[in-house]
């Protein structure tokens, strides 16, 4: 599969000079799979220029969401994706084990009056709520080759995080999670290093310092060295930060680099380290 981060900030976007490398779009994750499917996680301001990129590509006409939660830095973008706008696109939802209805509400709502010039109803695509699980039991959706395993988040109001596995590659994407605090609903943090073991790629949230921390905790965000720890202990092959803080600045997330890196080396393990930056392509 091949993974392309079109948003990687987190809580608002943040345009400027000082955003430049990593960028200032909030998330959205597209994934293409060996059969051409193309899958995006979240609707962040970065799904924007993902769809004008896809309106270009004229074998491209059906598109598949997985959402991680309603939090607005996550779907704000939707209402300016640009094949929403277009009756040659087929677009489906899926997210989780969150009733399909309210995945409906949740980009309805936002484009209602006074919110929004044009209305949902408006749009010219064909959309699909159904969910892909008959009956809609508990279990892993299957897409051609594609697994997906959605697994909660340790999040303020829920939300769901996903391991998409394809040709015995596994990508894990757990942003918003905070392994610090066990949110209502949320997995301890021996559940989640189970639910990462051995992934060839982990993107996790890590939007915090541990002095940071003292003031944040409870807000549904994990520290670098949570997330560092959790990429250890769980044998991963490469960790990517996520969820970049909007106060974060280019120079800031470099120097946090690097102190993962160094406890990574202090640990005796080998896991790849980067920051996740907009237009990074990555092929498991």
């Amino acid at each position: 599969m091949k993974i392309k981060i079109w948003g990687c900030r987190g809580s608002i976007t943040t345009p400027g000079p000082t955003t430049l490398h990593y960028g200032g779009n909030s998330t959205c994750i597209e994934i293409r799979t060996k059969t051409g499917q193309v899958i995006i996680i979240d609707a962040g301001s970065g799904i924007r220029n993902l769809g004008k990129a896809l309106s270009q590509e004229k074998n491209v006409t059906q598109v598949r969401f997985f959402f991680t939660h309603s939090h607005w830095d996550h779907l704000l973008g939707f209402p300016f994706f640009q094949p929403a706008y277009s009756d040659t696109f087929s677009i489906s939802f899926c997210s989780g084990l969150h009733a399909q209805d309210s995945i409906r509400k949740y980009l309805t709502r936002q484009m209602e009056a006074p919110y929004f010039p044009v209305d949902f109803n408006l749009l010219k695509a064909k959309f699909d709520f159904s969910c892909q699980r008959p009956h809609r039991e508990p279990g892993n959706c299957h897409l051609d080759e594609l697994e997906v395993c959605p697994v909660p988040l340790s999040h303020p109001n829920g939300g769901y995080g996903y391991k998409f596995t394809e040709g015995g590659k596994a990508f894990v994407f757990l942003t918003d999670n905070e392994l610090g605090f066990q949110h209502e609903g949320g997995l301890s943090r021996a559940q989640y290093i189970e639910f990462c073991q051995g992934a060839d790629l982990l993107v996790h949230d890590a939007q915090y310092t541990e002095e940071e921390y003292k003031f944040t905790r409870g807000w549904g965000h994990s520290t670098f060295g949570d997330a560092m720890d959790l990429a250890i202990e769980a044998g991963v092959k490469g960790i990517g930060l996520f969820h970049h803080d909007p106060d974060r600045t280019d120079d800031d997330l470099g120097r946090q680099v690097e102190f993962c890196r160094e406890r990574i080396y202090k640990k005796g393990r080998a896991p790849e380290c980067f920051a996740a930056a907009e237009g990074m392509e990555i092929d498991l």
